[in-house]
């Protein structure tokens, strides 16, 4: 806290893993304050989902916990250049299976009081990837 102001911005690293494409999926999210400390993380089975679903509904999860925390502001970092892409309008959803969850997400983040989304590389979504991998593995 600062001056007793509780900090509103966060920072998503979200995945979804499927196992089969479509066949078995999970997501995994992590949600960290402005210093980087976790204030909350996400790691489910979703049942039976292609690898872009999988990512969609991952930062779904994401968004609706951090909503759920009062979070304002978020930074999204994704290692889905389709979806981040999707969600920025500079790609067309044309399937109609992402159609839905792609407004879902849009409507959250239309929610809040500002957002990014980035594209990062694998490597830098370990956190995410580990928590939606070991959610696969438990079943």
């Amino acid at each position: 806290m600062i001056k007793g102001v509780r900090l509103k911005k966060v920072i998503i690293h979200a995945d979804g893993a499927s196992r089969g494409n479509p066949g078995q999926a999970a997501i995994g999210a992590v949600i960290k304050d402005e210093r980087g400390r976790l204030i909350a993380s996400v790691s489910r089975r979703i049942g039976r989902a292609t690898n872009n679903q999988a990512e969609y509904r991952a930062i779904i999860a994401a968004l609706e916990e951090a909503v759920r925390l009062g979070k304002r502001q978020v930074d999204i970092r994704l290692d889905s250049e389709l979806v981040v892409k999707q969600i920025n309008g500079e790609y067309r959803v044309k399937n109609v299976i992402l159609k839905p969850l792609c407004q879902q997400a849009k409507q959250l983040l239309g929610s809040l009081e500002g957002f990014t989304i980035a594209h990062i590389p694998r490597r830098q979504n370990k956190e995410a990837d580990k928590l939606a991998n070991k959610a696969l593995d438990m079943g």
